[in-house]
C-alpha cells in the first residue's frame, strides 16, 4: 500500500486491469522428505517442486537444488512416490490443507519468499459500471483483501498455532535463526542482484525502503 505498490499497480493499469487491493498467500517455507534444512549445504542434490518462475528456480539451482517445474496435482503424486523430495509454499493456505506432513517430514521456516496478491478488474469490465457499482465493488474487494490477508496469516502472526500444529503432526520444523539466514542470503546474492537489475532498480530500492520502515515500526512497538 506505499509508493512501491502503487507504483505496481500503475504497470498493472497499464496493462487494462484495474488493481483493487492487495492481498497475500503467506511466506513460502521450504519442506522435504530426506533431511533438516539449516544451511545451503543441506539443499544439495534435493529435488525440488517449485513455481514455474525463472526467479525461484535461479535461487534454488544456486542453493544446490534440483528444481522442477509441474503442475500441482502431478507434485502430489510425485511427492507420495518419491520421485520429488519437497516443495515450497506457504504453511497456512498450501502445506496445511494439503496435509504435507504425509509425504514431508521436515520444514525450514525462512521465510524467502512472501506470495503478494492483486484483486484486479479488467478495464473494459470496470468502464461498464456506473460510478455507485465501481464504489460498491471496489469496497468488496478491500474488504474480501482484508479478510483474505487475515486467514493467510492465522496461527503465525503472533501466535505458533499453526507451525505447532505442524509438528503435532509429525513435521520436524526447523526456524532458522539470523545468522543462519545470512549465509542463504549471502549465497543467493548473486540472484537478487541480477533480477533486481531486470526488475527494476529505482523499484526495488523503493519496497526495500518501505520494507525498513515497517520493519522499524514492529521493533519500536514491541518495547
Amino acid at each position: 500500500n506505499g509508493v512501491a505498490g502503487k507504483r505496481i499497480f500503475k504497470i498493472v493499469e497499464e496493462k487494462g486491469v484495474v488493481p483493487l487491493c492487495w492481498g497475500e498467500n503467506g511466506f513460502r517455507e521450504v519442506t522435504n522428505s530426506k533431511r533438516p534444512v539449516r544451511k545451503p549445504g543441506d539443499m544439495e542434490g534435493l529435488k525440488l517442486r517449485v513455481v514455474g518462475s525463472p526467479i525461484f528456480i535461479a535461487i534454488f539451482k544456486t542453493l544446490g537444488a534440483n528444481p522442477v517445474s509441474m503442475n500441482w496435482a502431478e507434485a502430489q503424486t510425485a511427492f507420495q512416490q518419491g520421485t520429488v523430495d519437497g516443495q515450497e509454499n506457504p504453511v497456512v493456505s498450501v502445506i496445511t490443507p494439503y496435509k504435507l506432513w504425509q509425504s514431508q517430514k521436515y520444514i525450514t521456516l525462512w521465510k524467502y519468499a512472501i506470495d503478494p496478491l492483486i484483486l484486479g478488474v479488467s478495464k473494459a469490465t470496470w468502464d461498464s459500471f456506473g460510478p455507485a457499482d465501481q464504489a460498491l465493488v471496489r469496497k468488496a474487494g478491500e474488504e474480501t483483501c482484508a479478510w483474505q490477508k487475515k486467514g493467510a496469516r492465522e496461527g503465525l502472526q503472533g501466535s505458533t498455532a499453526a507451525t505447532d500444529n505442524l509438528a503435532k503432526n509429525g513435521m520436524t520444523v526447523t526456524t532458522l535463526a539470523p545468522k543462519d539466514l545470512e549465509a542463504f542470503k549471502q549465497k543467493t546474492l548473486g540472484v537478487y542482484t541480477k533480477w533486481g537489475q531486470e526488475i527494476g532498480p529505482d523499484l526495488i530500492a523503493e519496497a526495500e525502503r518501505e520494507i525498513a520502515k515497517v520493519a522499524k515500526a514492529g521493533k519500536a512497538a514491541k518495547r
